[in-house]
């Protein structure tokens, strides 16, 4: 559960009238119920009677809001749900009550284009002052303040909030004549206002950037860095592949690297936890996982499976799958069905499993703590084989009391938030690793799927 947001305290008055709020976000966690339902990603708050938010639904809706003296003068949300948890969204909202037309007077852009399809739209009057930037206010990012909860949960990156001038969307981004992707402006030319702030520029730095000093400061929880940003998108693990796979009891954290089942799921209930990027039949990769605190007695494994059919569910058959078990006495390897290795030594808690996957040679080899432990497992692909591929790893917790928590490394450098203590050397530059990346291999990412 997330736990971690921004705060800063404004000192002096900016404009209540003209303002833009940019920002890149990666969300972790599904639509929820209870103290995290509609996550925060900014704030402008005094109390619960009034504040300016922005904020995304338990169905997924983006939604601004303005509540000023127990009266609400600004909402827009979206039709539009955000439940991509693999993809970075860039979102714009631009403010400007001094505008003539009422669709003008607040403008959500995601990814460049304008949203005009909202499920609420009250505009506010014309000049009307909203509580944009106000003296004895607090901004928050990540959280709301007057109810000291609703985190937001995943990666943020390049924020930066212009006060007193109302942007659009081409200012801090624009396409890629090649792709046709929406790309990012790192350095846009904008003027930021008394209030004004850029942070998050290359990493977890709370610094403004803007030339204001409006520095903000850590008001709960760890900021982690992460090598996932908008120009290079890292695996993570899906939420979204359902309970039946997953099992009730299952709980992410750190952006969906580090997954736990605290307890043991309901009879019956194997949790699978998978990568959000799959490979296709090419490309050479390398990812590591830290098993912790798992119940020795239990089937635990980390692997791959493939998939013709784009069905997640595949992965529940022994013929879509190659397994690394690790039993308390010994480990087996089983090779889509038929045991391929055995009689090796267990993994204990604590050690660092890695995985170099050959899909143009159909090869695969495991690491423990940067060794290689039992020979290379062949046969795994061939070229053009029709399959996708993904990581996974599984705790057997059909039965009560057989629990779990794995952290892993798809390249980001940290096992939860915890760093690297060596980063080993990696030379296609993607992606930072405990151990040393074999040589040909990269991270799983948007960059190294197109190496």
């Amino acid at each position: 559960m997330a736990s971690t947001y921004l705060t800063r305290n404004i000192s002096s008055a900016g404009s209540s009238q003209k303002g833009t709020i940019s920002m890149w976000v990666k969300r972790s966690e599904a639509p929820s119920s209870g103290s995290n339902a509609y996550p925060r990603i900014y704030q402008n708050e005094y109390s619960s009677s009034n504040f300016f938010e922005v904020f995304f639904r338990d169905t997924g809706e983006l939604q601004v809001d303005n509540y000023a003296a127990d009266s609400t003068n600004l909402q827009i949300r979206t039709n539009r749900k955000f439940r991509d948890f693999s993809f970075w969204y860039h979102i714009l909202i631009s403010i400007d009550t001094t505008q003539s037309t009422a669709a003008d007077r607040c403008k959500i852009y995601i990814n460049g284009t304008q949203e005009t399809s909202l499920a609420i739209a009250t505009y506010p009057s014309q000049n009307t002052n909203l509580l944009l930037t106000n003296s004895g206010y607090q901004q928050h990012i990540g959280y709301s303040g007057y109810s000291s909860e609703q985190y937001f949960g995943g990666s943020m990156s390049h924020y930066h909030y212009c006060d007193g001038y109302a942007y659009s969307a081409s200012a801090f981004g624009s396409t890629d004549s090649t792709t046709g992707q929406w790309q990012i402006n790192t350095s846009p030319s904008v003027t930021y206002g008394t209030n004004g702030f850029f942070i998050l520029k290359d990493g977890n730095s709370v610094t403004d950037q803007s030339g204001n000093s409006n520095n903000f400061t850590v008001g709960g929880g760890t900021l982690t860095k992460t090598e996932d940003n908008p120009s290079n998108v890292f695996a993570t693990i899906n939420p979204l592949i359902g309970s039946n796979l997953m099992g009730s009891t299952v709980i992410f954290g750190n952006g969906n690297t580090n997954v736990q089942d605290p307890s043991g799921s309901a009879s019956g209930v194997n949790p699978y936890f998978i990568s959000t990027l799959g490979m296709p039949s090419k490309g050479k990769f390398y990812c590591e996982l830290k098993p912790n605190s798992f119940s020795t007695s239990s089937g635990h494994g980390i692997g791959i499976f493939r998939t013709s059919s784009g069905n997640i569910a595949d992965i529940t058959s022994s013929s879509n799958a190659i397994r690394y078990i690790f039993a308390d006495t010994s480990i087996y390897i089983s090779k889509y069905g038929s045991t391929d290795q055995s009689g090796l030594t267990a993994i204990s808690s604590g050690d660092i499993v890695g995985m170099a996957l050959d899909l143009d040679n159909g090869t695969l080899q495991y690491y423990v703590n940067g060794v290689a432990r039992g020979s290379q497992i062949t046969g795994v692909s061939s070229a053009n084989d029709g399959y996708d591929y993904f990581f996974f790893a599984n705790l057997e917790s059909s039965s009560s009391g057989r629990y779990g928590r794995y952290y892993w490394n798809f390249g980001n450098g940290y096992f939860a938030t915890t760093a690297v203590s060596s980063a080993g050397t990696n030379a296609s530059g993607i992606g930072i690793f405990e151990y040393d990346v074999p040589t040909g291999y990269t991270a799983l990412s948007t960059k190294g799927l197109n190496l």
